[in-house]
């Protein structure tokens, strides 16, 4: 399936010169959106995993799916003060600054093999993190999968050492 005709890119959007791209068409074309997440449950099942993994919030959109379909759980990594029970937490640089992701000490057993899901790679600092988080835990991250990936800005140079699912790349 062409996913890419199911995006829609917003120009000057969260600032000017940013060429948003904005899946919410896709979500909301439920053929479109159930192949996608068909697509990366394949990738999953390949992949032997144990739990899926993703950022807040767009990562809930296409893990939580995934998890479903499997059976398995999912394991939601969240921003400082978001999750109410005993968290481990990464920093990490933004483009202005840094931020903070949690997630549950208890979300990862050691040795489970982990799909980490997100909408968009862009620079990949954020599921560097993730990784991060989920590598503390014990766990062993076996996959990244992303609906979009912005090519021009080398989010793949930061996963080189873990495998990448992208469904479509700008």
């Amino acid at each position: 399936m062409d996913y890419k005709q199911h995006i829609k890119i917003v120009e000057d959007w969260p600032k000017e010169g940013i060429k948003f791209k904005d899946i919410t068409p896709l979500m909301a074309d439920g053929k479109a959106y159930k192949a996608a997440v068909d697509e990366i449950v394949t990738y999953a099942k390949e992949k032997q995993i144990d739990i899926v993994v993703g950022p807040e919030a767009r990562g809930f959109i296409v893990g939580c799916p995934v998890s479903y379909a499997l059976e398995i759980g999912f394991a939601p990594v969240r921003k400082e003060g978001k999750l109410p029970r005993e968290v481990i937490k990464v920093d990490y640089g933004l483009e202005y600054g840094t931020n903070v992701l949690t997630i549950h000490r208890d979300a990862i057993k050691p040795g489970q093999r982990v799909l980490i899901t997100d909408d968009l790679l862009a620079t990949g600092g954020t599921i560097e993190a993730t990784i991060k988080l989920v590598e503390e835990l014990g766990g062993i991250v076996v996959g990244c999968a992303f609906l979009v990936e912005l090519g021009y800005l080398n989010g793949k140079e930061k996963l080189k050492d873990y495998d990448v699912l992208t469904l479509m790349t700008y």
